[in-house]
């Protein structure tokens, strides 16, 4: 850019110069006459007539011009002339005295316009490349993230997938041998419905990466089905202010296992932050054909600093947590259902509430 301004300052000069031996040229035409005969003025005529580059127009001293040269083409278009000697006569060089009365007005030739332009066209390519440069960078970076996430879900649901399948067997087993102990098959029943949810939590993990199938759903419903799992495993000093299954029809496009998995990690947090003790509460309302479900804790808060990271893989306040949960709610919610979650408030010592937008959906079918 530099060694641009430069050479345009410089053939700026050289126009200038043009100027000058361009009104001495005129000075001499003007003192030339017929008793000074031998003199030869073919020099200035040529120094005049060759001028192909400078923008110039022979003006009348009472208004109007004679001649516009080197105007890109539009010498005939007089109301453009006519506004360009106006700019000429207000900002542009002294005018030079014509031989034949008038003034011959110079402007700033297109090559150095264009060479004055250059640097901050650069400057603009420069910026795109940057910005796309930027952009593929983190494309990316969030394409192997991706890769990682996949490849640990898809690793962890086959993991899961032996054992689970074995204790399947020797639950059956129970039954078969013990068909005849209440106690144990009570035991039975209950180990047979955990080891469903973990078939369940297997089948959350082998959904991640493929594209999933959302269903038109009732969002009362389903976060009742949440609470209803979670108030069981809570304890007893802790409250639960849902709104009840049938408080409306409002469906949201959802997949069932995966939105579960987003409540139940929600709810998880909640219980971790609040010591045994608090409420829960959930308020759903509907605007702009967005559905709004804020869930809120009475826990211990979310420290200011922290309220930007929470969403980031790796961050977490638990002495054992890997910091990959509410990473994982995002991507659920905002990838798979095209929503958005977000915390939208906390203050420490008195609770979070974490904000969750998904559209609303066509009504679900009676």
């Amino acid at each position: 850019m530099w060694y641009t301004n430069r050479l345009a300052n410089q053939l700026s000069v050289i126009e200038e110069n043009y100027v000058r031996f361009y009104e001495a040229s005129m000075r001499d035409i003007n003192n030339f006459d017929g008793a000074a005969a031998a003199e030869d003025v073919s020099t200035q005529q040529a120094i005049i007539e060759n001028n192909t580059t400078i923008p110039a127009i022979w003006a009348l001293q009472g208004g109007g011009y004679v001649e516009a040269i080197n105007w890109g083409g539009r010498e005939a278009d007089t109301a453009y002339i006519l506004e360009q000697l106006d700019y000429l006569k207000e900002y542009g060089k002294p005018p030079v005295e014509m031989p034949y009365g008038g003034l011959m007005y110079f402007g700033t030739s297109t090559l150095i316009q264009k060479l004055r332009l250059f640097p901050y066209i650069q400057l603009a390519l420069i910026g795109t490349f940057l910005v796309v440069g930027i952009f593929g960078i983190n494309q990316a970076r969030r394409a192997e993230q991706n890769r990682v996430w996949v490849g640990m879900a898809k690793e962890t649901a086959h993991q899961l997938g032996t054992p689970i399948s074995a204790i399947m067997g020797w639950i059956e087993h129970l039954n078969l041998t013990y068909a005849d102990d209440p106690d144990l098959m009570e035991v039975s029943g209950e180990l047979h419905k955990d080891v469903q949810r973990l078939e369940m939590v297997a089948n959350r993990f082998s959904k991640i990466g493929a594209t999933p199938e959302l269903y038109p759903t009732n969002i009362y419903t389903e976060l009742a089905k949440c609470r209803e799992y979670m108030e069981k495993r809570a304890p007893r000093r802790v409250r639960f202010d849902f709104p009840p299954p049938d408080a409306g029809d409002l469906p949201v496009a959802i997949n069932p296992l995966l939105f579960d998995w987003v409540i139940e990690n929600l709810l998880r947090n909640a219980l971790d932050a609040m010591d045994g003790k608090g409420q829960i509460s959930s308020v759903v309302h509907e605007k702009d054909n967005k559905v709004i479900i804020d869930i809120s804790d009475t826990g211990k808060g979310i420290a200011p600093r922290h309220v930007r990271r929470v969403f980031k893989p790796g961050f977490t306040t638990k002495k054992r947590g890997w910091g990959l949960g509410l990473s994982l709610v995002q991507r659920i919610i905002e990838e798979y259902h095209q929503g958005r979650i977000s915390v939208l408030s906390s203050e420490p010592g008195k609770g979070t509430t974490f904000r969750i937008v998904l559209p609303r959906a066509t009504p679900t079918k009676p």
